[in-house]
């Protein structure tokens, strides 16, 4: 007889497979949760990368400026006046005696001529002057030699009175006697006061001549100024140079002390560098300075630091060594860089855009065959205008990325494509 087989239900075959699957979906799940995320992507050509380097490094700071000339003269008006007319243009070499311009003022000329007449006047009157007090010392010297005479009648007189009376007394009579005598004395005090007067207007005599001559003086040197006013209408340069400056303009009015025009020495320049302030301390005179006017390079040393602080900034003037180029030349724009000192047997890279001296900053080092760049920490220390020196965190042959990379703060990793 047929023996009936009892077959197994689908439904565990279906139970096992179900559990395989979840069982292989968690292991996926496992699998992909420990996997690291993929380091960002960065064009290699957007990024700046250094070698980090063994040996002497050089600490200097930079700032810009102008050149300056050593000698420089600012021609300004003497007096008030209106610009009739301008003879040269700025650039032309010019000499002490060389006229820039022609001013021109009325008044100038009328202030000339009235003292002129005053000047005159005074002399006139010194002239009369002299004339009187001579008239005045003839006329007393004539008194006094009258009043002597009749001095001298009435002593003999009196004299002759005495001598008769001493022989006879009854040949003069007394009354007599004693008016010949007291006329006598009468006459003596006359001349004495005659030639007192004498004395003290001969004394005076000179210091009114004095006094006038000093008026005299006085007026004479303002016609003198006047003169010099009158002849500053011709503007000369008054030093020898190139003519640098010409500001004002012909029928314009300028005030007197206004700047008319400015005359420099081309070939003895200097440098005024501008240093921010916060790398200015470490600079001293006598300093080693190289200056880069975009065409040459002109070595200097510090000769001043201004001690204010001017816009954040300190001013140092650099005195140029050796004969300038033709490229040198007043008001040009240059820049300049201060050697500070040289640093021996350090290790030192490529000043980062973002990082200070003595700070610690994590830095991207290239790594596997520079495909990829890792952030490490770094202790800087000194800086310098393009380089900074490295203390610890990078040894002398590593590369990193000297560029911003701040868009990448929340990674350590990162990738070079290109």
């Amino acid at each position: 007889m047929d023996i009936i087989r009892e077959q197994k239900p689908k439904r565990n075959k279906r139970i096992i497979q179900a559990s395989a699957g979840v069982l292989v979906l968690v292991l996926i799940t496992w699998g992909l949760r420990s996997l690291q995320p993929a380091a960002p992507s960065v064009d290699r050509a957007t990024v700046w990368t250094d070698t980090v380097k063994f040996g002497t490094m050089v600490r200097a700071v930079r700032g810009n400026g102008t050149l300056v000339p050593e000698e420089m003269r600012y021609i300004t008006a003497v007096t008030a006046g209106r610009v009739e007319q301008r003879y040269l243009l700025p650039g032309v070499e010019i000499d002490s005696t060389t006229v820039i311009l022609r001013l021109s003022n009325p008044d100038v000329e009328v202030q000339l001529l009235q003292s002129q007449q005053q000047l005159s006047q005074a002399q006139a009157q010194l002239i009369t002057l002299r004339s009187g007090l001579a008239t005045q010392r003839l006329t007393q010297e004539g008194l006094v030699a009258q009043t002597r005479t009749q001095y001298l009648d009435a002593r003999r007189v009196y004299d002759q009175n005495q001598r008769l009376f001493d022989r006879n007394p009854d040949l003069v009579a007394k009354a007599e006697m004693d008016r010949s005598r007291e006329l006598a004395e009468e006459w003596e005090t006359r001349l004495a006061l005659e030639e007192e007067r004498r004395d003290v207007m001969a004394s005076s005599v000179d210091e009114q001549i004095e006094a006038q001559r000093g008026q005299v003086g006085r007026l004479r040197a303002i016609v003198q100024f006047n003169m010099e006013r009158l002849a500053s209408m011709e503007v000369t340069a008054g030093v020898s140079g190139v003519l640098a400056e010409l500001p004002v303009q012909e029928g314009e009015w300028v005030q007197a002390g206004g700047s008319l025009a400015r005359v420099v020495q081309p070939g003895r320049l200097r440098a005024e560098v501008r240093i921010p302030q916060t790398q200015a301390q470490d600079i001293v005179v006598g300093q080693t300075a190289y200056i880069d006017t975009r065409n040459d390079t002109i070595m200097g040393r510090v000769s001043r630091i201004d001690p204010a602080v001017q816009n954040a900034a300190v001013l140092i003037d650099v005195a140029l060594i050796g004969e300038l180029p033709r490229s040198a030349r007043p008001d040009l724009s240059i820049d300049g860089t201060v050697e500070i000192e040289r640093l021996e047997n350090v290790i030192y890279v490529g000043r980062p855009a973002f990082g200070q001296a003595n700070s610690r900053v994590g830095m991207f080092k290239l790594v596997e065959d520079g495909n990829y760049a890792e952030r490490v920490s770094v202790q800087l220390g000194a800086s310098s205008v393009n380089q900074i020196q490295v203390l610890e965190g990078l040894e002398p042959g590593d590369v990193v990325i000297l560029s911003a990379m701040d868009q990448w703060d929340g990674y350590d990793r990162v990738r070079l494509r290109g």
